[in-house]
């Protein structure tokens, strides 16, 4: 990564060596911080909404006796996390009128976690019998609006790391809660909803939000954020074309002088490397239920031993970016991931066994928490501080764009390979299929660790 002064801001780097790897080790009284706590909080906040407009929404579709292909197509209301680079910006560069008083990334959370909480409580006000079109439209304003959150928690944590090593440690806090909010929303819900209803458990995780808003609450603004928006605020406003251009345009070349070439190979290593995850994610849990599986065991599975794989694949993410670098963890990562997408297809080909069900959520757990903390390590690292929420929304739709468009035809696919190979072996090949997406990313970060290899300075020789 190299460092780069423009017109725009200077390039932060972190203090981390050529392979991206910190040379301080965390404490568990590290973890105690306020910051940190906030983060945890904050994490969670930002993964609650993910699978309730994702995976989980197509299951309470498929519960409901909707088509695989109508699941597919409502998956696109995720794309909303994929364009939210386009308002980044202003973000980036505007206060919230009244929210702002409790500061400029404070006063957007608070806002969008507000948002979130109460489209999800209309989503289980209204439920399927009012139609998909209403429902998918509350769907779709939870999408924008968790999208904005993301946006505001990850300049948050960005910005109020003080090192490489607080980077690292902000970016295990954040990965933890966000894995733990997908296992509760993933899992527990589907407890839940066995006793309940799934309008019911909607509207309660639509409550849960609160989490979030108090953790806004009680959060501290960054002072470097502060500082950079007073800067901001006496530059040019937004609406005139010179602001216009710093606020949207200066961000993206920034990063691409920074990078040079490589930037695009990074952006192109990225936006595949999540593939397997997002194609297959729609049609997880309507798998479950053509399979015969009962809500509360998957979700007992799952909130169980898949929890553990959750917490130990976040654990070896972090230490292996600490201890072999950003290229390294990420390629282990793309293979792990790969691999477990493709191994949905066993309780297709060998039967069904609550062993082998285990067995297959331990490796999708371990492996997706493990990518996870790799690929956000390696995003954080590559922004620069003067535009940190749109530079970060950049990479982080970057990953996921091409996965959300893609995963809108999983169902589809599904639906035309059943007519031939009968509906669960259907299922089976599209896991395969979506394990063999994982290939490109792999081999590109590979080529990405060696040219950087290459670009480092030969050791001094010793006397």
């Amino acid at each position: 990564m190299r460092n780069h002064r423009d017109s725009f801001v200077e390039f932060h780097k972190a203090p981390v060596d050529n392979e991206g790897v910190s040379p301080h080790k965390h404490r568990i009284a590290d973890y105690l911080r306020p910051k940190t706590l906030s983060m945890l909080l904050l994490g969670f906040s930002s993964g609650l909404p993910f699978y309730l407009v994702g995976n989980t929404f197509g299951y309470w579709l498929r519960d409901e006796h909707t088509s695989l292909t109508a699941i597919g197509f409502l998956s696109w209301v995720g794309i909303a996390y994929s364009l939210k680079f386009l308002w980044a910006p202003l973000i980036d560069r505007v206060d919230l009128p009244l929210f702002g008083r409790l500061g400029h990334r404070r006063g957007w959370m608070m806002f969008s976690q507000i948002v979130v909480g109460l489209a999800l409580c209309a989503m289980g006000g209204t439920g399927t019998k009012a139609g998909l079109g209403r429902l998918g439209a509350l769907a779709l304003v939870v999408a924008f609006a968790s999208a904005t959150q993301d946006i505001v928690v990850d300049a948050w944590r960005i910005e109020s790391a003080d090192d490489g090593e607080e980077q690292g440690l902000l970016a295990s806090a954040y990965q933890f809660s966000y894995r733990l909010a997908l296992l509760t929303t993933d899992s527990l819900i589907l407890i839940v909803a066995a006793a309940v209803g799934w309008r019911m458990s909607y509207g309660i995780y639509g409550a849960c939000m609160a989490v979030g808003m108090i953790a806004t609450w009680f959060a501290k603004e960054p002072e470097r954020a502060v500082a950079v928006m007073d800067q901001k605020k006496r530059q040019a406003p937004l609406s005139t074309p010179r602001g216009f251009f710093d606020a949207v345009v200066g961000p993206f070349i920034a990063f691409f002088r920074a990078h040079g070439w490589l930037a695009l190979v990074m952006l192109a290593a990225i936006s595949l490397y999540r593939i397997p995850d997002f194609m297959m994610g729609p049609m997880a849990s309507p798998y479950y239920v053509d399979l015969g599986l009962a809500k509360p065991t998957v979700g007992a599975i799952r909130g169980s031993i898949g929890l553990i794989a959750t917490f130990c694949g976040i654990a070896a993410g972090g230490y292996c970016s600490l201890k072999l670098g950003n290229m390294r963890a990420l390629i282990i990562g793309g293979i792990l991931q790969a691999a477990a997408t493709a191994a949905f297809a066993t309780l297709a080909f060998w039967g069904l066994s609550l062993r082998l069900f285990a067995v297959v959520m331990v490796g999708d757990n371990f492996s997706l928490s493990f990518a996870g903390v790799a690929l956000v390590t390696y995003m954080s690292s590559l922004t620069n501080l003067g535009y940190t929420a749109t530079q970060y929304a950049l990479l982080s739709s970057t990953y996921a764009w091409l996965g959300k468009i893609l995963k809108g035809f999983s169902g589809a696919m599904v639906q035309s390979l059943s007519h031939t190979h009968g509906l669960i072996h259907a299922y089976g090949i599209f896991f395969i299929v979506c394990g063999l997406t994982g290939v490109p990313a792999v081999l590109l970060f590979a080529a990405l660790g060696y040219w950087h290899r290459r670009k480092q300075p030969a050791p001094a020789a010793v006397a």
